[in-house]
């Protein structure tokens, strides 16, 4: 059988194959939304792209999820919900601007045992590895997870990583951590960031850059001094 594919066709299979797994109204979002009706136009695509054998889905969830065609997720997985939860902090970023660089699961020491970030991008001009925890730890398995980091800090391999500019110095991503509960975590050594999800950061910087305008500047407790440049 002979078929051709849309740019966008292969944008939208490169994207499940990036982000693991992807929802049927995320991908409205993302590469439909411009056009009349959207979700027919999405729902026309997608079982399209399924009945060539281009991409995988499961109806456990509603709307349905589509998956890499060689996914080793099975399809009532829980770890599709962990996918879907990183997807989620991508859209909140794509809403202020276009991450650069992403790579999902990213395992920059390429070590078991290493930091495994759930995600690293580019965002408005600064590095990031994002955390999500969507179940609670105890804190002492959270400081364990920020030594790990310290770790790879003193390491220097994070010097050579793909994403580095190559005519500035060396830079190491800000840690966040998407979270509901605040943990006691701290470190001299790198920046930890705590925040429940991508638009409370934002908010803590709008409200600290306003803060720096100001005639008296104050620090703010709250926005834990960020320094980042996400203007």
């Amino acid at each position: 059988m002979s078929f051709r594919l849309s740019q966008r066709d292969k944008d939208i299979i490169g994207f499940i194959n990036q982000f693991r797994a992807v929802d049927r109204d995320s991908l409205v979002e993302l590469f439909f939304k411009q056009l009349k009706s959207p979700v027919n136009a999405c729902n026309s695509v997608m079982v399209r792209l399924y009945r060539l054998g281009l991409v995988e889905r499961t109806q456990q969830y509603s709307p349905i999820v589509y998956l890499p065609i060689d996914a080793k997720i099975k399809k009532n997985s829980q770890k599709i919900l962990h996918f879907l939860s990183i997807l989620d902090v991508y859209k909140q970023m794509c809403s202020y601007s276009m991450p650069k660089s992403v790579i999902v699961e990213d395992k920059p020491t390429g070590r078991k045992g290493g930091i495994e970030p759930d995600l690293f991008c580019i965002f408005k001009g600064s590095p990031f590895w994002v955390e999500i925890q969507r179940t609670q730890y105890s804190e002492q398995k959270m400081q364990e997870k920020v030594h790990l980091y310290e770790e790879f800090f003193f390491s220097d391999e994070w010097k050579a990583l793909q994403w580095q500019p190559e005519e500035r110095s060396p830079i190491f991503p800000s840690v966040i951590l998407i979270t509901p509960v605040r943990y006691t975590v701290s470190s001299d050594h790198i920046r930890i960031i705590q925040v429940a999800s991508i638009y409370e950061l934002m908010e803590k910087y709008k409200s600290s850059a306003k803060q720096q305008r100001d005639a008296k500047p104050i620090k703010s407790a709250s926005s834990g001094g960020i320094k980042i440049n996400l203007t």
